[in-house]
């Protein structure tokens, strides 16, 4: 399903490598005066296109890490969601994010939510199994719940609840249909896993979901 997007950021890289040689080859061909010796190699200048191309890939790999990588300072968490996957703006909000495989009926929901009644986690994912069918999860210590479900309507849904110091919970979920369980199965559970908790910034305004933050915020 990434395969365009694969092939699109090739044509850029492939520029950038030309952009990067071009200095060597203009000098090569002013320096035709020159001795024969002070004129670079046919390995030399293929060694600076392969250095220029590495570099334009390398580049482009942490270009997308960071587009893909959503960061809430306001209520402390992050995530990197799948590559590929778009940003579903009328359901996102300043507590958090969806996002939506292009095609496929799957998509990925993280939101920060206030814990009035301060709810134990075992609460919470009781109130989840009134929800939803066959759950099972383990509890990850005090703070922390993974399991899986079903949505009833054919989904698949892996859920990862983290409770944060000051009692609010941190809810994830990643529903996929359950036919397509061999492909979605592992991008659940990379997904999932990528989730951070952090001390938010006292005073920051949520910003709309919709805009990821660098990676480099990321705890």
């Amino acid at each position: 399903m990434n395969y365009p997007r694969a092939y699109a950021l090739d044509r850029p890289m492939k520029h950038a490598a030309l952009v990067a040689c071009l200095p060597v080859l203009l000098l090569a061909a002013c320096g035709r005066s020159e001795p024969v010796s002070d004129m670079p190699t046919q390995e030399e200048l293929a060694a600076a296109a392969n250095a220029a191309a590495a570099n334009a890939l390398a580049n482009a790999a942490a270009e997308d890490t960071d587009n893909r990588n959503y960061v809430n300072q306001a209520r402390g968490f992050s995530i990197t969601f799948p590559e590929g996957w778009t940003v579903d703006k009328a359901a996102s909000t300043a507590d958090g994010a969806v996002y939506q495989d292009p095609g496929a009926g799957a998509d990925v929901r993280v939101f920060w939510q206030k814990n009035d009644n301060d709810q134990t986690l075992q609460q919470i994912v009781e109130a989840v199994n009134d929800s939803a069918e066959g759950v099972d999860g383990d509890f990850v210590g005090e703070n922390e719940y993974r399991g899986t479900a079903n949505d009833g309507e054919g989904n698949n849904v892996a859920i990862r609840l983290l409770k944060q110091p000051d009692g609010s919970i941190v809810t994830a979920t990643f529903v996929y249909p359950e036919m397509l369980s061999e492909q979605y199965q592992g991008i659940a559970e990379q997904t999932l896993s990528s989730l951070r908790s952090f001390a938010p910034k006292s005073g920051t305004t949520p910003a709309p979901a919709a805009v990821p933050a660098p990676a480099s915020n990321a705890n």
